[in-house]
């Protein structure tokens, strides 16, 4: 079985967004845990009406976000949100503890049952908007070992909303990722949420034998051209409402990006 179907269930997949509303300690937050719940699993259901292959569980209402070290609060939460979106579908899930809290999201997954994680900066360092960002691929492997082995690790290069501390090339960096920091999935993006990816940047990053995913700006009118070059896509902002990021996932636009994705 090839990484992909085991993590997604598809040798070519797309992965839908669920974006969470504010959870409880963030500045945002609304004060209602069962509206978070309502809109996470409203857009799970959307995402498998629509034909999405799996779904990532992301706090992405959070802003500005730590670091790491996600306070117990918001650990809690994503582990609530995650555990009733996995009953809402049968889509696989994944977790991202923005902004980079890698042993937080494997916490979850081994609690919930989620089939990978996504970190956003898994070997090397970034200049964000939260400082400097270091990988801990060594600490997060080490967890994986003992508390979940089979759940698969997205990381990205050159993560969106970043800078590297020292550029390096990105064939280098992808090689890092894999064979150093044990990635089994490599996503690349665009500078910011919704910006659309080097479509040379594919190429590069596959030297390093990992399948390599679209992970931001993919839309219903650039996916075909985008599964040219990557193994699948993670979507968010297009198949919002009025291609909001922030707003509920849209039924019709997510049938519409399938359609033209496997069309």
């Amino acid at each position: 079985m090839t990484p992909l179907r085991r993590l997604f269930g598809s040798d070519k997949p797309l992965v839908g967004m669920v974006h969470l509303l504010p959870l409880p300690g963030s500045p945002r937050w609304g004060g209602s845990m069962a509206a978070v719940v309502r809109r996470a699993t409203a857009d799970a259901r959307a995402l498998a009406a629509g034909g999405f292959d799996a779904l990532i569980v992301e706090n992405f209402g959070d802003a500005p976000f730590l670091k790491s070290d996600l306070p117990a609060e918001t650990v809690a939460a994503l582990t609530r949100c995650v555990t009733e979106v996995a009953r809402a579908t049968d889509l696989p899930a994944g977790v991202n503890a923005l902004r980079n809290d890698a042993r937080a999201a494997l916490g979850i997954a081994a609690a919930t049952g989620a089939r990978f994680i996504r970190v956003n900066v898994h070997t090397g360092a970034a200049v964000t908007d939260q400082g400097v960002i270091e990988g801990r691929a060594g600490e997060t492997l080490r967890h994986r070992a003992a508390w979940g082995g089979e759940v698969g690790i997205l990381a990205d290069l050159g993560v969106k909303h970043s800078a590297p501390l020292a550029a390096r090339p990105l064939a280098e960096e992808a090689a890092d990722a894999v064979h150093r920091g044990m990635a089994d999935v490599l996503v690349i993006t665009g500078p910011a949420t919704g910006a659309f990816p080097r479509l040379r940047d594919f190429g590069l990053a596959a030297r390093a034998g990992a399948p390599v995913l679209a992970g931001s700006g993919v839309t219903e009118g650039t996916v075909r051209k985008v599964l040219q070059v990557a193994d699948g896509a993670i979507v968010g902002t297009s198949i919002k409402e009025g291609g909001v990021a922030e707003g509920p996932v849209d039924p019709e636009r997510a049938k519409r990006f399938v359609a033209r994705a496997r069309g």
